[in-house]
């Protein structure tokens, strides 16, 4: 399994910096639509209702919406409906490799633009987060379109992965023409919640992704969180949330500089500090938990998220008593 924020098997800590999920939340929107679900029925095993939904929310025929059970069973989903290789370009979410070695196709791991685009007509599918996670990176448009060019060309699919996406300072440009990978519940602060979908480029058919999913890969807790997100109500908190997240990544990243850390601050409500080796053992032992970066190529960075200026102060308090 690989690593993620959150969990870790020890006690629940007293500030959690390792998750991405909007620190403001739960949406209170969604939550109300998660809790008054009703778990006493089967979903519609078509989702054709919530495909319908995202497809107008997005512009798109339901036809080019795929629902499945997170960001996570999707990509493993996408890999063993197009096959490998599958191309990164690291360091970036971990799961996209998972997701080759369980399917045993070969996993290209390219370093920079350049390589990327240069391996991508050997590639069946190849990832880019948007922004990039664990950077918070933003790649610019022309990156994006070469990409899809070269794609095309070389019959690889593109998927561009948005989890982050409206989160991000500035908006972030995706291709038209690449699979657009949605997992809104990290936005709106319900990452139990396990919902994310997929929007299609033109010409593209669903029915091969959407029969590789187990029946009722959601449940109704998700099909209502799902609806729930799509609406105008529950997209306004979650824009009215990202000024205090950016000005809290902003906070953290001067207050660590200051300490004389060096730090790599993207546009997402999260960033990458040098805080040294075992720095998040150390921490932990702090009661806080942040995410150690060792499994991409880079132990002594960590990854923290965007977190009130208590918990902020909590940290800040024991980076300076454990170095």
């Amino acid at each position: 399994m690989i690593r993620h924020g959150g969990p870790d098997g020890g006690p629940e800590p007293l500030f959690d910096f390792s998750s991405n999920a909007n620190a403001l939340g739960p949406n209170p929107v969604a939550l109300e639509a998660v809790r008054a679900a009703d778990l006493s029925r089967y979903p519609d095993p078509a989702y054709t209702a919530l495909r319908t939904r995202l497809g107008a929310r997005h512009g798109v025929p339901a036809g080019r919406v795929v629902v499945g059970a997170g960001a996570s069973e999707l990509i493993h989903r996408v890999v063993r409906v197009f096959g490998g290789p599958v191309l990164t370009l690291e360091p970036t979410f971990g799961e996209y490799a998972a997701a080759a070695r369980a399917a045993g196709v070969e996993h290209l791991a390219t370093y920079g633009p350049e390589a990327f685009l240069e391996a991508l007509p050997g590639a069946g599918v190849a990832f880019l987060a948007q922004p990039d996670n664990p950077g918070g990176e933003v790649h610019e448009a022309a990156f994006l379109d070469e990409a899809a060019r070269r794609a095309r060309e070389g019959g690889a699919r593109v998927v561009v992965d948005l989890a982050y996406a409206p989160l991000v300072e500035g908006g972030v440009p995706r291709p038209a023409e690449a699979l657009q990978l949605h997992a809104p519940n990290k936005a709106h602060g319900l990452v139990g919640v396990r919902a994310g979908y997929l929007v299609l480029p033109p010409g593209l058919a669903a029915e091969s992704l959407v029969e590789a999913a187990p029946s009722w890969v959601i449940g109704p807790a998700a099909v209502a969180f799902l609806e729930a997100q799509a609406g105008e109500a529950a997209r306004a908190w979650v824009r009215s949330t990202r000024p205090r997240l950016w000005l809290w990544r902003s906070a953290l990243a001067a207050s660590l500089r200051a300490l004389g850390y060096e730090v790599r601050e993207g546009a997402a409500n999260f960033l990458m500090a040098r805080l040294g080796a075992a720095a998040a053992g150390r921490l932990r032992q702090h009661s806080i938990r942040v995410r150690p970066l060792d499994d991409k190529g880079l132990p002594d960075w960590a990854r923290l998220s965007a977190q009130p200026p208590a918990a902020q102060q909590a940290l800040l308090r024991a980076v300076r008593e454990s170095s």
